[in-house]
């Protein structure tokens, strides 16, 4: 065989139909759409469309709420920390970071980090770098004599609601007070 011979199967490309070009091609004058009618006309979408018949999407009831405001945190639990420790997955006299724990197969690197869950109990002086974690977890850590490591919380920025007003309003009846 050779490359001047190579074809696709029979069936593989088939041309497009070409509609609407006379009455000898087949699909001239209406095009395959049959006669008038909604259907035949363009930008016609009759899904869902059930007769006037109150439609299915509209006869059940709506169900839930999706909080538009939730974290997408990865939960780590303090006893499956000591799992992974005991079978030697994870390296106690180096610091636990969310990488060294998704690569122990403890959590899934999620959106918002991981968070130090009190569950269970650690006997082993770890230091943790996590994103985030409960008190219980983080006394329970110390109690084993490690420590835990979160970020710096970045401050809020002052914006335009009565809060800012709030705080205008009181820096401006302190010069007042302190002028008086």
């Amino acid at each position: 065989m050779k490359l001047n011979e190579l074809r696709d199967n029979s069936g593989a490309r088939t041309e497009r139909k070409r509609v609407g070009r006379g009455m000898s091609s087949g699909t001239g004058k209406t095009s395959g759409k049959g006669m008038k009618g909604q259907k035949s006309r363009s930008g016609v979408s009759l899904v869902g469309f059930e007769g006037g018949q109150m439609p299915l999407y509209r006869r059940l009831p709506k169900r839930g709420f999706k909080n538009p405001f939730s974290k997408d945190v990865a939960p780590v639990n303090l006893g499956m920390l000591q799992k992974a420790v005991d079978a030697k997955k994870i390296d106690a006299k180096k610091p636990v970071t969310e990488a060294v724990l998704a690569d122990a197969g403890i959590a899934r690197i999620s959106k918002d980090g991981m968070k130090l869950l009190a569950k269970g109990e650690v006997s082993v002086k770890l230091t943790i770098e996590i994103s985030g974690a409960s008190k219980a977890a983080i006394e329970a850590v110390e109690k084993a004599g490690g420590s835990v490591v979160l970020p710096t919380p970045t401050p809020k920025p002052v914006g335009k609601g009565k809060k800012h007003e709030r705080e205008k309003a009181a820096k401006v009846s302190a010069k007042e007070n302190a002028g008086s």
